[in-house]
């Protein structure tokens, strides 16, 4: 279960004001990434239902967030479009939407990430602390990957509204198997991230099974 053990070693070297940064859709291959951010100061008191965005359900996550918002000192989201993820790769512009996010706090001393070490300049050395598995360790981070998560679902659930048949109201824009099939008969659509492998193949599987219909077409004239 989360707890505030990383945030207090960080209270306990006079840095009160402690930022849980995490993303979401970075594996997605249709919609932007997301990132939150949540500022914790000494004596937040812990919410225990709270856990790693990932093992809870839709609705329970849907329930925490407004108690989150309560409970915290401060709630930042961030965003970066498919052009963004286009144009920078998908681990600069996640990085992006976690700075966006971040300028929606204001001040603050110290910033825990979730995630492998971030080679991003626009994390200042010294201000950040990047934890493997971090979701799954801090409440700062916890409660952010679940603003990140309800904040990113909301979105491909209206974006499913003007692209149905993907079913990105529950995979979320992910590879799950219905949305390669819905890629495969529907063809892309202006959400999906055109540079993704996943989607480059299935393409490139359309444009080949395209060409061997245009060489049956001109062996039979």
């Amino acid at each position: 279960m989360p707890s505030l053990y990383l945030e207090r070693q960080l209270w306990a070297r006079g840095l009160t004001r402690v930022v849980g940064v995490d993303e979401v859709g970075m594996a997605a291959l249709a919609g932007p990434v997301v990132a939150a951010a949540v500022l914790v100061l000494p004596g937040v008191r812990i919410i225990r239902a709270v856990r790693d965005s990932k093992v809870l359900t839709r609705q329970q996550r849907e329930e925490l967030v407004p108690l989150i918002r309560e409970r915290v000192t401060a709630v930042g989201v961030g965003a970066a479009s498919l052009h963004e993820i286009h144009r920078l790769n998908i681990y600069h512009a996640s990085h992006l939407a976690m700075q966006r996010a971040l300028r929606q706090i204001g001040e603050f001393d110290h910033v825990i990430v979730d995630g492998r070490r971030i080679l991003d300049p626009t994390f200042a050395p010294g201000r950040h602390t990047e934890v493997v598995r971090g979701d799954a360790r801090s409440f700062a981070i916890a409660a952010a990957s679940i603003v990140a998560k309800v904040t990113r679902d909301r979105l491909m659930a209206r974006l499913a509204e003007r692209y149905p048949g993907y079913g990105w109201e529950h995979n979320c824009g992910y590879p799950t198997i219905d949305h390669r099939i819905a890629l495969r008969e529907r063809g892309i659509t202006p959400f999906h991230r055109q540079d993704f492998g996943t989607v480059r193949i299935l393409l490139a599987a359309d444009q080949t099974e395209l060409g061997l219909m245009d060489e049956v077409a001109e062996s039979s004239i």
